[in-house]
């Protein structure tokens, strides 16, 4: 089939995309990802851009209305503007800073003078008149029109978190959604089938309807308000049935005395110490900080009483200066904190088991006058916290799964084990009122169908309140937020130590009034143009849906457990919502038997077993695609999976790099002959997060497919090759210097190699075999690394010789005569590194400078031999002491050395990740994705009259 390129197979301005991506994880107040938890959300700003591009000609498509390249390039650009530019912001105060503007900014389509919608969708529309040979729309209700008419349906059947069908909806299109969980069917529902029903509909709630004006409301706005009315009327009734459960705290004078509302109790973990002669219930704490935050520390100070035959723990609460109390319970075991008795985890899992774990009151954190105040425990308030009596508890067992959920180890088996029972009389009291609350509002309103609606959403409330009050959640001490932290913090249950108890009724994490709140803001932006449609459905079914346009995130391999973590939010939603979606609710758990992610927990322990149903059904529902896609549109695939696995190549018996869940996905898509006509990797994670966090993934990488032709050729092993080493370092070149973080580079790789591969019907082995999936990502990863080896020969002789040398001993001592050696190969010398400040070498021993002994003072401008080694390590340095705006004023005296210290950083993050050395890794990942920003800052500052060369 001919067809003519979309904008997404050619260029896209992803650094304005990515960077908006990556601020949009930060969004949250009125953000749809606040509506309902979910895991693996793909930013709606990269959603957006892929759906435009993808049903946007490129201007070489039409050389007939763009006739030259430069014609097709002015095109290209206007087309880049419309989805995202980077402009310069200044503040009152002169300070400056990118802002990005067009179809990906969060900001501008909310914003209803920006225009911004309305100029997409009239480019896709005009892209749809032009192929139909009709007169492009240009009025705004013409346009919604022509595309509600003619635009392709865009379906994702592996819908999740709603994100696609959500920007395909706002995009103005027809939007289809299904997945197999019914959590995350709920969750589409609420963003793209449910709004658009009561589009301008004002509150029905007696408060709005007494001050009611014409015209007032838009969109979901009415919607909204209801929600908060009728979440606020649900938490009043909650506390007059269980208010007595949540009593006030007296303050301490000093504290401004009276009463205060709480805002959680802290609890311990106990077990009675091993030690015959102690025998006290030991608690397990992690730690015992309240508050970090300088000047007004906080913490838990333990006693021990004595005074009888077994010592008793009381506990507490110190501020000001002193030394914090270490924990009593780590990894490797615990310690009884009276007797000293060292304690193994498995002396305490086999008391949890046998049901002898107790809990005991550390400390009462209540609302202050502008403060927490913190508070000793109090007899009363646990007595209090004993007496609730649950008239229900979610007995269903937790999933066997001991990668994800650690509690069972630990003698809690069951979903009712992760509550305490005031907690679990919160949420049970409130599934309660969700259907008086339900009658109520058809009182007020006579819309039952309404009323059903408002209860998902008034669902999703109880859902948040749940994540915030379980015994999984932990406080924070942290000086810029003392809070409870969620359950999951993580996309796990892990077991707890000491955790926080909410309360419902206060002002703070974890409160039913703000949960509601949290819904009702996010219901405020969703889009009400055009109906979705969601429906429940395993994706390797036969799709209903025809000639549609497809854009989906399937699942990840083994990275998530979607079925087994939703669990938590399922019983909560089936023990309100059960009656009024039936066929939604009819299992006890989430369905799992049918879920396409490697779980060898339901295959008897088998990762074979587990890995061959993931691709035959991945597989599967890749032929399922290509027998109802519109060709006339290419097909996204959005995947993140490291490559982590170290594998002997037969032919040359070196180690290499593959990755099961890429080899297993591409499998899929080969099989069902598509090929890759293009890739995008897509920001999707928080640049703080890959700096801090851990060494993970910071972007999605997004496969653009085709249907392979039938006349395609096949070509051998030898060709392939040396397709990749005259193809791949282009397309790694421009990955560059679009700054794509390091720790994504590989991942990347592989949809240009890939491009290679698939453009044949079959790469030929010497014996005549085709070549597997996975022998190609080996030979795409060899020449990646010979790639960024060739790279080195940019490098000045000093920097090539600490190369060498830190891949050997990173910072630390080597042999004198093995330097010497060393640096003899590379055409350099000992004593000249030391006088450039690279290395020290004293007694027979060679070291590279570490970064924290490096200069201070440092000035490149009266240092005349400046390796890019010294320049790099000065840069990271001045990014993590003084941030972007330091390693900004010195990049921009570092002239023309600054691009390759960027070169050099890729370098240094390949040596690490492969040398398992995760914390230098990040020094070198957070270089470049700071890189766009530091470089801007740069450019503002005054030239240097010198120019730094290389040595």
């Amino acid at each position: 089939m001919t067809y003519r390129k979309k904008l997404i197979e050619v260029a896209l301005p992803l650094e304005a995309i990515n960077m908006e991506s990556a601020r949009e994880k930060s969004i949250r107040h009125g953000h749809p990802s606040t509506l309902h938890l979910w895991w693996a959300r793909r930013p709606l700003a990269a959603c957006r851009a892929v759906l435009f591009a993808s049903l946007v000609d490129d201007p070489s498509s039409w050389p007939e209305k763009f006739p030259t390249e430069e014609a097709q390039n002015a095109e290209r650009q206007r087309l880049f503007d419309i989805l995202g530019r980077i402009t310069i912001q200044t503040d009152k105060k002169g300070n400056t800073k990118q802002v990005i503007r067009g179809l990906v900014s969060w900001n501008d389509i909310n914003d209803a003078n920006s225009g911004v919608l309305i100029a997409a969708q009239r480019e896709i529309a005009r892209s749809i008149a032009w192929n139909r040979g009709d007169e492009p729309p240009t009025e705004p209700e013409e346009v919604r029109r022509y595309l509600a008419e003619n635009a392709p349906p865009v379906y994702d059947p592996f819908a999740g978190g709603g994100s696609i069908p959500l920007e395909a909806q706002r995009l103005g299109l027809e939007a289809h959604a299904s997945d197999l969980n019914p959590v995350a069917v709920l969750i589409n529902k609420a963003l793209i089938e449910i709004p658009p029903k009561f589009k301008d509909m004002p509150p029905v709630n007696p408060e709005a309807q007494a001050k009611l004006k014409v015209n007032q409301w838009k969109g979901a706005q009415g919607l909204a308000e209801d929600v908060r009315y009728y979440g606020k009327w649900m938490r009043d009734e909650a506390e007059k049935r269980i208010g007595h459960l949540y009593p006030k705290v007296k303050l301490p004078s000093e504290k401004g005395g009276g009463e205060a509302t709480v805002i959680a109790w802290l609890w311990a973990r106990t077990v009675k110490c091993p030690n015959p002669a102690c025998g006290c219930e030991m608690p397990l704490v992690r730690s015992f900080a309240l508050s970090t935050k300088k000047g007004k520390e906080n913490w838990i100070e333990p006693t021990i009483d004595r005074s009888q035959s077994i010592p008793v723990v009381k506990f507490g609460v110190k501020s000001g200066g002193g030394e914090v109390p270490e924990g009593t319970v780590g990894r490797k075991g615990a310690v009884c904190i009276a007797c000293g008795t060292p304690v193994s985890l498995d002396y305490i899992r086999r008391e949890g088991r046998a049901k002898r774990m107790g809990t005991k009151l550390m400390a009462i954190v209540a609302e202050g006058r502008s403060e927490r105040v913190y508070l000793q425990p109090n007899e009363e308030h646990e007595k209090i916290a004993a007496s609730a009596q649950p008239n229900w508890k979610p007995e269903a067992d937790l999933p066997n799964n001991p990668r994800d959920f650690k509690t069972p180890n630990y003698g809690m088996t069951t979903f009712a084990d992760l509550f305490t029972s005031r907690q679990l009389l919160a949420l049970t009291t409130l599934s309660d009122l969700l259907e008086v609350t339900r009658k109520k509002i058809i009182e007020d309103c006579t819309n039952q169908e309404y009323a059903n609606s408002l209860a998902v959403y008034l669902a999703f409330a109880v859902n948040k309140t749940a994540v915030f009050m379980s015994t999984i959640c932990i406080w924070s001490s942290s000086s810029k937020n003392e809070l409870v932290i969620t359950s999951f913090a993580r996309q796990a249950i892990p077991m707890t130590w000491d955790f926080a108890e909410a309360s419902l009724f206060c002002n703070s994490s974890g409160n039913f009034e703000g949960s509601a709140d949290w819904v009702a803001k996010a219901c405020t932006f969703l889009p009400t143009e055009q109906v979705g449609k969601v429906v429940q459905r395993d994706a390797q079914q036969a799709f209903l849906e025809k000639d549609i346009f497809i854009s989906t995130d399937p699942p990840y391999f083994d990275a998530i457990s979607y079925a087994d973590l939703s669990d938590f939010l399922y019983i909560w939603l089936r023990s309100s919502l059960k009656t009024l979606y039936p066929d939604l609710f009819k299992t006890l758990l989430v369905p799992k038997t049918e879920e396409l992610v490697v779980n060898q927990f339901r295959f008897d322990g088998s990762k074979t077993k587990a890995q061959q149903f993931f691709q035959q059904g991945l597989e599967h529902v890749f032929h399922q695609i290509r027998k109802a896609a519109q060709l006339e549109y290419p097909i996204n695939i959005y995947y993140a999976v490291k490559q982590t696995e170290n594998e002997d190549d037969l032919n040359s018996g070196s180690s290499v790099i593959a990755s099961t869940g890429w080899e297993t996905m591409l499998e899929g898509l080969l099989g069902a002959e598509f090929i890759i006509s293009g890739t995008l990797p897509m920001r999707t994670e928080r640049p703080t997060g890959v700096k801090s966090g851990s060494n993970v993934l910071a972007s999605s990488i997004v496969l653009v497919c085709r249907p392979r032709p039938a006349a395609a050729p096949s070509t051998t092993r030898r060709r392939f090759v040396d397709e990749l080493k005259s193809e791949l370092p282009d397309a790694l070149k421009k990955l560059q210097q679009g700054n794509i973080a390091p720790v994504d580079l590989a991942q990347a790789s592989i949809g240009p190699g890939m491009a290679i591969f698939s453009r044949y019907a079959k790469v030929l082995e010497s014996d005549g075999s085709p070549m597997r999936v996975r022998t190609a990502l080996q030979l795409i990863n060899q020449t990646l690394d010979e790639f960024l080896a060739e790279q080195e020969g940019e490098f000045d002789t000093d920097t090539r010789w600490a190369l060498a040398w830190f891949e050997q001993y990173q910072f630390n001592e080597g042999q004198f005569g093995d330097a010497e050696t060393l640096s003899k190969a590379k055409n350099t010398s000992i004593k000249g590194m030391a006088e450039a400040g690279i290395l020290t070498a004293k007694a027979g021993k060679v070291q590279l400078v570490p970064r924290d002994a490096l200069p201070k003072d440092w000035n490149p401008a009266k240092d005349n031999r400046i390796p890019v080694w010294e320049a790099t390590q000065h840069l990271i340095r001045a990014l993590d002491q003084n941030g972007e705006t330091g390693a900004a004023h010195l990049l921009s005296q570092l002239g023309n050395l600054g691009e390759v210290a960027r070169d050099l950083a890729y370098r240094l993050y390949s040596i690490c990740d492969r040398k398992g050395w995760t914390q230098e890794a990040i020094a070198y990942n957070s270089l470049v994705i700071s890189w766009s920003e530091i470089n801007r800052l740069a450019l503002e500052e005054k030239p240097q009259s010198q120019q730094l060369n290389l040595f």
